[in-house]
């Protein structure tokens, strides 16, 4: 927004509903119950935040990134390299989706691991400081047991 600007009162205008779309047949991602989109609203000066995130007739939300490259053909209009093309590529993405989960569930094992080694070490730490107390204690014992005897028998 400028600083120095005047502001005028905005207009909405309303655009009238285009008429209903055709029945459109939907590829793998494409919803079969889709409703239309609200009809946009704009100013005489920018669009709405509607009008510009909606992407026309159809929300951008509910497509998927390869379909966004069909321009509105069905799949069976497209070449059969693309298609194929297409599948390795999803097939890809969905390798890659496995794989980050692996990789996560193997860091997670990983620092679970490096906790109970450290857990293990903290015990034998404190096993071995009472041993040591526990070797003083008798270390003391045996030296007041030296001195008993004088009255051998």
């Amino acid at each position: 927004m400028p600083f120095f600007s005047s502001r005028k009162p905005e207009e909405h205008v309303v655009e009238e509903p285009a008429p209903p779309p055709e029945k459109k047949h939907h590829g793998l991602f494409g919803s079969r119950h889709r409703t239309p989109s609200p009809p946009t609203t704009t100013t005489n000066r920018t669009t709405s935040a509607s009008s510009r995130t909606s992407g026309g007739s159809e929300p951008s939300r509910h497509r998927s990134v390869l379909s966004r490259f069909a321009h509105g053909r069905n799949e069976a209009d497209m070449d059969p390299s693309i298609q194929a093309a297409r599948e390795r590529v999803m097939n890809a993405e969905r390798a890659e989706a496995e794989a980050d989960q692996a990789l996560a569930a193997a860091r997670l094992r990983v620092q679970e691991a490096r906790d109970e080694v450290r857990r293990l070490e903290l015990e034998a730490e404190e096993e071995a400081r009472r041993a040591k107390i526990k070797q003083y204690q008798a270390r003391e014992v045996s030296k007041r047991g030296k001195q008993l005897g004088r009255h051998d028998v």
